[in-house]
């Protein structure tokens, strides 16, 4: 049987999205744990939402204890009050990238301050109407939410096209799940819009480990390594993606060292850092009510020794990619039970359920034993893609094969350990 496809009118099956970005799935975690946490805004969004402790606490493989629950509440809510005081003194409009699924959008319209949310095709089709909803009518204006691929330029601009002025880009739990190339590609992403607009770029994840175990040690002792193996785990299955496995997240085993590569990092992307003293920052935690005194003060000062990263331009002249893609674009054809794709331009976040949603079509309406993919015109793939691919992958006796990748597709596989698994 032959049978050739154009996949450019291909319906999106948006149930499949979950299987594309599982990574949204930890967003939850946050929004639960700042509801149980007593944020009447988050409590609100929480329930409308249907959320469970259950659901969003635990993982397959994993039970959380309420040491774990209580730390992760601790380090949430010192990263979402910190992070959020910072963007408010910067005085410039806050782009919260990811913005999942917390409620900040609600309190930053409240007070009158533009807010642009931006975060995966799922979350924003899940979430903004929720939030939106919470948000009186008259403050509705200050808030925006955008889909975007934060690897993908295009899509970036395209959210911040009615943004004027300069923009305070805050990124909590996105780093961690990162490859080098994706981190590569937002740094460079990043830097174009502060060179365009002017502001800052803070992130809370570069010391994430760090914060952790400063949190975690204070309320257990030596049980902190157990603790933090637990929930590394835990996040570990709700995303189905190593954690911190990129240049830019330091190791607390080696701070100066890893410190160093992290500048090292950023300054090949054209971009410089300041640590900004997260001690000095803190507003009052409610979830420090919530323990004795001693583990307080014991977290309050472990905190004055790590850091959020304040990252601006380095004025200096490195060089950027070219922002200039090919739409994506597909090219199907199968016969004796081979399917043969011609991928075209990227691959990633926006891109993937469109080829996922045609597999699984494909496959239901008749025998496929193995997948063929011509890389030749793929500019570039990320860990969506991947995990399409690897979805074909496993639901055929033979495989994937890949044919034709240009260096950057190749050092992607070759980062990711998927040259190993595809043929």
């Amino acid at each position: 049987m032959d049978n050739t496809w154009n996949m450019d009118n291909t319906a999106v099956d948006y149930t499949l999205l979950e299987k594309v970005n599982p990574v949204f799935n930890t967003a939850k975690m946050t929004l639960f744990q700042l509801a149980a946490n007593g944020d009447r805004d988050a409590a609100a969004l929480a329930k409308s939402m249907g959320l469970t402790m259950e659901a969003t606490q635990d993982s397959a493989s994993t039970k959380a204890s309420p040491e774990q629950i209580l730390g992760g509440t601790i380090m949430l809510e010192t990263r979402y009050r910190t992070m959020a005081h910072l963007a408010e003194k910067s005085g410039y409009t806050l782009v919260d990238m990811p913005c999942g699924y917390t409620p900040r959008a609600i309190e930053f319209a409240k007070k009158g301050l533009p807010y642009y949310g931006l975060d995966l095709p799922v979350v924003i089709q899940e979430a903004s109407e929720k939030i939106s909803a919470l948000i009186p009518p008259e403050k509705r204006a200050f808030a925006h939410f955008r889909e975007v691929d934060a690897t993908n330029y295009a899509s970036l601009e395209k959210a911040l096209e009615d943004v004027y002025g300069p923009v305070c880009i805050n990124t909590e739990g996105l780093l961690m799940y990162f490859t080098d190339s994706e981190a590569g590609a937002l740094c460079d992403n990043i830097r174009r819009i502060l060179e365009k607009k002017g502001g800052c770029w803070y992130t809370a994840d570069v010391e994430c480990s760090l914060q952790y175990i400063i949190v975690m040690r204070a309320l257990v002792g030596d049980r902190f390594m157990e603790i933090m193996k637990n929930a590394k785990q835990q996040t570990k299955d709700k995303s189905d993606v190593e954690i911190g496995k990129n240049a830019l997240i330091t190791s607390p085993a080696d701070m100066a060292g890893s410190t160093k590569n992290a500048m090292a990092f950023l300054a090949k992307h054209g971009l410089k850092a300041e640590r900004v003293n997260i001690g000095e920052n803190m507003p009052k935690l409610d979830s420090l009510d919530r323990v004795s005194a001693m583990q307080a003060t014991a977290v309050l000062e472990g905190m004055k020794h790590s850091a959020f990263w304040k990252i601006t331009p380095s004025g200096k002249v490195t060089e950027l990619p070219s922002t200039e893609t090919k739409g994506f674009h597909t090219d199907a054809s199968i016969q004796d039970g081979i399917l043969s794709l011609a991928l075209t331009g990227r691959l990633d976040t926006i891109t993937a359920p469109t080829l996922l949603s045609f597999f699984e079509k494909a496959k239901a309406e008749q025998p496929m034993e193995a997948v063929e993919v011509d890389c030749s015109r793929l500019e570039y793939i990320s860990s969506a893609g991947l995990r399409v691919l690897l979805i074909m992958h496993k639901a055929c006796n033979g495989g994937v094969s890949l044919h034709n990748q240009n260096e950057v597709v190749t050092e992607i596989l070759e980062q990711t350990g998927f040259d190993s698994i595809f043929h």
